[in-house]
């Protein structure tokens, strides 16, 4: 087995000199010195590969992040969580994703396997305003960041998700829409409860009322949508226009319009939020609040990098986008 101090030898200097050289280049990329390149390609050369379990003895660090989400097949999250293992990446850390499926036990287990892992910090997708799980850890003292959702007490990279919810009742008010349902993901997560809270504060403002029953609280995916849509069209007084508070779900309203023979911004008026990309490609691209998903990425790695180096770090909340396409048009006369 080829060791840091094999590689020394065949170099002909001493051990901590080829550690400092190797580390140097990783973070430094190619703007390392030449003899920090040339260290790491003869290591390279030898099959030198890093310990990390020896590493973390010595510098009590392990160059490495926990990352929870719901689920990473949720387009929205996978994307933020490119953007935080490039950013990771470069800084030479390395990131573990784990799957909770939003439950708070199996959040609580994850949590436990990282931190005996020995991971330097966590980013947490999946916090939820109904326990006490995150303040626990802030408690515990343990470095984290939470991306996308928020809760109290926390450190946080979110979009504005109150701003995105006015951003997309003042785009169905302004198109002269009145009667409007909303289809929501569960209020125990920040996003849809903010959203929420932006679209009905919105409304009161214009003096338009959105009755209980015009607010499904269902999901943030395709099934959800459609359960949401077809509570709302069965209603007594079906609205014109529908706010989902996530695409995917918005996504299940237009296969609903579809199914009954209606046309999404001629029949009903249908948006969303996130701006994912297969939003611009659909039959019938769908209207929606675009979120900054790689940006959320990039700056909640920064963020956790600052703390776990011990430096200023600050909650961000980023400026949602309206992003008007053909599934929102005028109300019909």
């Amino acid at each position: 087995m080829v060791t840091l101090k094999t590689v020394a030898v065949a170099a002909g200097v001493h051990v901590s000199t080829v550690s400092r050289a190797l580390r140097r280049a990783a973070l430094d990329g190619d703007s390392a010195s030449p003899r920090d390149r040339e260290l790491l390609e003869l290591a390279r050369e030898m099959g030198y590969v890093p310990n990390p379990n020896a590493a973390s003895l010595t510098t009590r660090r392990s160059m490495a992040f926990g990352v929870l989400v719901p689920r990473l097949t949720d387009t929205v999250l996978a994307a933020v969580y490119d953007a935080v293992e490039e950013t990771a990446n470069r800084a030479g850390y390395a990131t573990f994703v784990s799957n909770t499926r939003d439950d708070p036990a199996e959040q609580q287990r994850l949590v436990e396997l990282l931190l005996g892992r020995a991971v330097d910090g966590l980013i947490i997708g999946d916090s939820r305003l109904d326990n006490d799980n995150i303040a626990r850890l802030v408690e515990r003292g343990i470095d984290l960041v939470l991306v996308s959702r928020r809760c109290a007490g926390a450190p946080s990279v979110t979009t504005d998700d109150v701003a995105g919810g006015e951003l997309a009742a003042t785009h169905l008010l302004e198109l002269g829409h009145r009667s409007i349902g909303v289809v929501a993901g569960p209020l125990w997560a920040s996003t849809a409860a903010e959203r929420v809270t932006g679209f009905r504060a919105t409304l009161e403002r214009a003096r338009v009322a959105l009755p209980a029953e015009h607010v499904r609280e269902e999901g943030f995916d395709v099934a959800a949508g459609r359960r949401g849509t077809e509570a709302l069209l069965d209603g007594p007084c079906p609205p014109t226009a529908i706010f989902a508070t996530n695409d995917d779900a918005a996504i299940g309203a237009l296969g609903v319009l579809r199914d009954r023979g209606l046309r999404p911004g001629h029949d009903v008026s249908v948006i969303g939020y996130n701006d994912i990309p297969i939003a611009a490609e659909l039959a019938v691209p769908l209207s929606t609040v675009r979120a900054p998903l790689q940006e959320m990425g990039v700056r909640a790695a920064e963020t956790l990098l600052a703390l776990t180096h011990r430096l200023p770090a600050s909650s961000v909340a980023l400026k949602p986008q309206l992003v008007a396409r053909a599934t929102t048009a005028p109300l019909a006369v």
